[in-house]
């Protein structure tokens, strides 16, 4: 039964992802909590989880990863249609996002290279057996797929094509990741499919996404009284599982190292990230390697294993942090004080920078791509700063012109690489000379796959278990039907199911677009697959 908050209720958020900040938002708004009884808990210093971005021009700029964004994101728009941008109090996220995009449209001239030139991505270059294959993939029922992988159902034939290197490289899936999770990408975003091989219909923030979002969303809601623990880490949640309920009881807590039990009470409400994409990461720098952790250095995952094992609704967490090498990737950060690059890869692309995107270079073992964002990418960023990312799916591969794998290589190391598939080594290495110009800041992220893990029914739970009274699961690790995990878009709707589904707020969530549901879309895809 739904609850009608009063004065008295308190809710407590685990964990400072956008999935809690939009709670945050929806328990304030639409469930009428009182901002100043909603606390935000926190292991790290900084709020955002995976929306990150950080540094400054002295010491380099650093972003872990960027999360995709398309116009049918409706919950994610919807959240920030209310939320003032960090530039412009009298413009909303949303707006601000809308504008930039209608400025710096989306269409990449350069998404595939292969020895430094560009891939002819005319054609998808699909088999009619591939097309025989992903057509039943598409009409078979996620109940036949469970625990599948995407190597299972697809011919080596098929990781050959220019539509495989344009999917794994866009969205980070592997050969072994689940088959389950590909087939809703496939159905979710069918309407984006003629303009993929451009990267048409893709959005992007005004600045990285930590500034752009998860900023004006912190301002906002710590202007309305909700209060942020930072550097607090919960590490258990103690239950009454009695009688057919599930009803969070206790908090166990760390703040710099001092312990603490706090009783959820009567009216009060807990509600969980469970996993993270982004915990337990470790930063090199231009002379070090980023060095790979694990579950043991990880607050998110010790905490859902401990919940996982006292009630077998609240999920599966080994399925996905147990396969660390199947999980991981690196990505690095590029700073520099100089625009050889840049001016370089407008030329060579034919993108003025934010219109271009992800470029991947085919041929390189590491399969690298970087992302060259409109400039500035941080609003600190001087004028003759520039910033772009990159990141490497098979980092324990040796290097084509690096000899060693690149989860072993330094910041400049991994340029090195770079400048080598390119062909620009020569252009590059005056500045190379020079740490004052150039730094390259890699990061070891052991789960950031581990969302794409194969899984059956059960491994994720339900944003709201069976019997749930005052808790709920939040984030990427949840069970949403039809919608698609490693997207802000799903984070947020599980905050509205929650929400919404928690208080009388009178109120249902957003419902998925699905692409293949439109009928013009699946035949325009269609089309695009044939050619």
């Amino acid at each position: 039964m739904k609850a009608k908050a009063d004065e008295t209720t308190r809710v407590y958020l685990i964990g400072s992802g956008i999935a809690n900040l939009a709670a945050a938002f929806y328990l304030i708004e639409d469930a009428g909590v009182d901002p100043q009884r909603i606390t935000i808990y926190e292991q790290w210093d900084i709020a955002g989880g995976a929306l990150d971005g950080s540094g400054d021009p002295e010491h380099g700029y650093l972003i872990r990863g960027g999360r995709m964004h398309e116009k049918h994101y409706h919950c994610y728009w919807d959240l920030l249609s209310h939320i003032p941008s960090y530039d412009d109090p009298d413009v909303t996220v949303y707006e601000e996002t809308i504008e930039f995009n209608e400025r710096y449209v989306s269409d990449n001239h350069a998404r595939l290279l292969k020895e430094g030139k560009r891939v002819d991505l005319r054609s998808y270059r699909l088999s009619l057996q591939d097309q025989f294959d992903m057509t039943k993939l598409l009409f078979t029922p996620e109940s036949e797929l469970q625990r599948l992988r995407i190597e299972d159902w697809f011919s080596g034939e098929f990781f050959q094509t220019n539509y495989w290197l344009i999917f794994t490289s866009m969205f980070a899936f592997q050969k072994w990741s689940s088959l389950m999770e590909a087939r809703r990408y496939m159905l979710r975003f069918m309407h984006l499919m003629p303009g993929m091989k451009r990267l048409q219909g893709i959005l992007r923030t005004k600045y990285n996404q930590y500034h752009s979002v998860v900023v004006p969303l912190q301002q906002w809601l710590g202007d309305k009284g909700v209060r942020f623990e930072l550097k607090t880490r919960v590490v258990d949640i103690d239950f009454d599982l009695g009688d057919g309920k599930k009803r969070a009881t206790h908090l166990h807590l760390v703040t710099n190292g001092e312990s603490r039990t706090l009783e959820v009470g009567e009216k009060d409400y807990c509600f969980l990230i469970n996993g993270s994409i982004v915990d337990a990461p470790d930063e090199g720098d231009l002379k070090t390697p980023a060095r790979l952790k694990g579950v043991e250095d990880s607050g998110s995952w010790s905490l859902w294993k401990k919940i996982a094992a006292k009630d077998p609704d609240f999920g599966n967490p080994d399925v996905f942090c147990g396969d660390i090498d199947r999980s991981k990737w690196y990505s690095y950060t590029v700073t520099l004080r100089d625009r050889t690059f840049h001016d370089y890869m407008e030329d060579f692309t034919g993108n003025l920078n934010g219109t271009g995107g992800l470029i991947t270079l085919t041929d390189s073992n590491w399969l690298m791509s970087i992302v060259i964002a409109r400039q500035p990418h941080f609003p600190d960023q001087p004028n003759d700063v520039k910033v772009f990312w990159g990141y490497g799916l098979y980092v324990d591969r040796v290097g084509n012109k690096v000899k060693k794998p690149m989860s072993e290589c330094t910041g400049e190391e991994i340029l090195r690489e770079l400048w080598y598939h390119l062909k620009i080594e020569e252009m590059m290495e005056p500045i190379m000379q020079s740490e004052r110009l150039v730094n390259c800041i890699p990061v070891a992220m052991p789960f950031i796959d581990s969302l794409f893990m194969p899984r059956a029914f059960g491994d994720r739970p339900a944003v709201l278990p069976e019997g749930t009274e005052n808790f709920a699961f939040l984030g990427q690790f949840t069970e949403v039907k039809d919608d698609c995990v490693f997207t802000v878009e799903y984070s947020v709707r599980t905050a509205q199911m929650a929400v919404f589904g928690l208080f009388d707020c009178g109120k249902e969530p957003l419902p998925v677009y699905v692409g293949a549901h439109n009928p013009i879309a699946m035949m325009k895809a269609a089309a695009a697959i044939a050619e």
